[in-house]
Parts: C-alpha cells; sequence; structure tokens
C-alpha cells in the first residue's frame, strides 16, 4: 500500500556573479561569458544529491571558460521524471540549459514505466561526480527489532521514502522483499529530511536511505543506537562501507539465480551515479566546452576537498566518455527488467 502526501515545488537560486576578463585586441570572446546557464535539479533542497551539486556547481563553472553565472532551479517530481522530460523536451538546446539528474531516471526509462517521455540514448552526457553507494534500511530502536526474526515477525512495517520511483524509495521496496517483510507498507510524499522526522515521531517505523546521508545528518542514530541497523546494499558489490561494512550485505538473502540477476542489473542501474546531461542537438562545440570543463571540474583537488567536507563522501568521477558507455550498455534483459518494474512500483510486492 502507498499513499502520497503533497508538498509544494521547491526552488533555489545558486547565483554566483560573473568574472569579467580582460579584453585583448583580435582575442575571440568566449561564448559563455556574460551569458547565464541553468542548472535543472530532478531532486528536492536539503538531500545528498543537492549537496552533491552545490559543491560541484562553482567548480563546473571555475572551468567553463567566461566563467558564466550558474543558476540552479528545483524540478523534482515522479522519481526525477519531470526535470529529465523537461530536460528532453522543452529545454533549449543552447548549452544554457544543464540537466543534474538523479541516477532513477536510467532504470524509469529502461522499465517503460509511465510518463517517461524522454530517451536515455539521446541525452548527451557530461560525467558524474560519484559511482560509489550504499544503501542501508533502518528501523526506530523503540520497536525492539534488534535482529532478523524479529524484523520479520513485525507485521506492517510502514516504510517511509520520497516518491514512487525515487532511489530511495525502490531501495526499500528491495531490502521487504529479500528480507522478507510481512506486509510492509510503503508511505512516500517527504522530503528528505520530513522522512527523518516522521520516523522520529513515530510516524513511520523505517526508512531505506544513502549510508552517507544518515552519517552525515544523523550520525547519532548510529553512534547513539536512536536506530537498528538491519542490512545493506553495496555499488559496487564488495565496496565496502567503512562504518556500516558489518551488516549483511542484500545479496546474502538471494535464494535464486534470478535473484542475484536482479541484483546484478540494479546495481548497474546505481553504478551511474548523478549524471549531467544536456537535451539531444545541443551544438557540438558547446558540449565540447562543457564536457572538458567537467572533466577538469572533476579532476580539481579543490573539488574533493570540498566535496568531502560538503557532502561526507569522496568524489567517485565517471567521464563523459565512460557515462555515455554504460547507459548505453545497461542490461534490459525483459524478464528482469519486469520484475525490477514491480518492485519499484506502488503495488504488492512480488511474491518470491
Amino acid at each position: 500500500m502507498t499513499t502520497h502526501k503533497r508538498r509544494p515545488l521547491s526552488w533555489f537560486l545558486f547565483g554566483v556573479t560573473a568574472t569579467l576578463l580582460p579584453s585583448h585586441a583580435f582575442s575571440q570572446v568566449p561564448f559563455y561569458q556574460g551569458k547565464t546557464v541553468t542548472v535543472i535539479i530532478s531532486t528536492s533542497p536539503a538531500g545528498t544529491g543537492d549537496l552533491r551539486i552545490k559543491a560541484l556547481v562553482p567548480f563546473l563553472r571555475k572551468h567553463i571558460p567566461g566563467n558564466p553565472t550558474m543558476v540552479l532551479e528545483y524540478m523534482d517530481g515522479g522519481g526525477g521524471r519531470k526535470a529529465a522530460n523537461y530536460m528532453y523536451r522543452n529545454a533549449r538546446a543552447d548549452g544554457l540549459t544543464v540537466g543534474a539528474m538523479s541516477s532513477g531516471i536510467v532504470p524509469l526509462q529502461i522499465m517503460r514505466e509511465s510518463g517517461v517521455l524522454y530517451d536515455l540514448d539521446k541525452f548527451i552526457y557530461l560525467g558524474a561526480p560519484e559511482t560509489v553507494g550504499h544503501q542501508i534500511i533502518y528501523t526506530r530502536k523503540d520497536l525492539g527489532l534488534s535482529n532478523l526474526e524479529k524484523l520479520r515477525a513485525k507485521a506492517g512495517l510502514r516504510i517511509g521514502a520520497q516518491s514512487v520511483g525515487h532511489v530511495s524509495y525502490i531501495a526499500g521496496r528491495f531490502f521487504a522483499f529479500f528480507l522478507d517483510f510481512r506486509d510492509p507498507r510503503f508511505i512516500a510524499g517527504y522530503t528528505a529530511p520530513e522522512v527523518d522526522a516522521a520516523l522520529l515521531r513515530g510516524e513511520l517505523d523505517a526508512r531505506a536511505n544513502a549510508a552517507v546521508s544518515v552519517l552525515r545528518r544523523n550520525p547519532d542514530w548510529l553512534e547513539k543506537g536512536v536506530m537498528d541497523f538491519h542490512a545493506i546494499m553495496e555499488v559496487p558489490k564488495g565496496a565496502k562501507h567503512p562504518r556500516l561494512g558489518h551488516l549483511p550485505e542484500i545479496e546474502s538473502f538471494v535464494k535464486t539465480e534470478r535473484e542475484k540477476k536482479l541484483l546484478d542489473v540494479w546495481r548497474v542501474f546505481r553504478a551511474v551515479g548523478s549524471p549531467y546531461v544536456l537535451p539531444p542537438g545541443t551544438p557540438k562545440d558547446r558540449v565540447d566546452i562543457l564536457q572538458d570543463a567537467m572533466r577538469k571540474a572533476l579532476k580539481d583537488t579543490e573539488l574533493h576537498r570540498e566535496f568531502l567536507k560538503l557532502v561526507g563522501e569522496d568524489v567517485e568521477p565517471m567521464m563523459p566518455e565512460e557515462l555515455t558507455k554504460l547507459i548505453r550498455e545497461t542490461p534490459r534483459d525483459a524478464e528482469i527488467i519486469d520484475l525490477i518494474k514491480t518492485l519499484s512500483g506502488a503495488g504488492p510486492l512480488p511474491p518470491r
């Protein structure tokens, strides 16, 4: 069962005054000098994804010749569909609109979900700042679900998330499926901070979340035992988390080869990180400028320091060519995709 809670659209402007470079006779003025680049963001403010963008954007601007003003515009909704649709169908292909997408846009299109009006293979990719990620599942300490047996015996756990199709929503359903929860209820429609607040006031019982988000926003949940942590999903497989690597990895609950393939495909979906995209048809000279700027930004040691400080994780970059190749070659086995589609939706979990 999935319910929704409405919330207003969030906007945030990240304004940077353009730096005027000295003019020289016979020198060509950079295309981006004096221009404004709008970054369309598929997530809401205040979450980890938002912090990754705020850490990266100043360095992207730094490495774009002409140092344009960068404006952030939030367009969250539909697990990333709203922003991806806008980038594909409405954004002008002039190099002045960049999409900062979530990894959720990849499975949404491959699974042929409703409301998807974009084509992954036609986007132009700039790169992504992170490719390593860990999802964890946890419950309120006062529920007393201190081991797997107790967790499985508890009926009707209320698992909170942002929207249907959001990465954390899907992760919660994966954990519920593989750990054999009894009749779990999935409650969507929160912002990331609202899920935390709902947990603390007893409105929710559990949530799945990125490990880095928990340790950044609520370190006492682990350090003081405010929550019980039950399992982890490694992306990529074998990348042990320094503080939560002791948790059982989700693949240890696999029963069949089909279920293993399911996890393998989902890990590929998650490995794309948070891709930055341009609309199809963007002129090649502007694509080249922005891809080169992204490469330089992702290699900038100052970015690495700022990213660790602000986000709480290291930059694990994926360059434009790698990201394009990974998405083009993403597995699309019909049976597995149909199973992922069921797990990602609002209906009952499939039988094992």
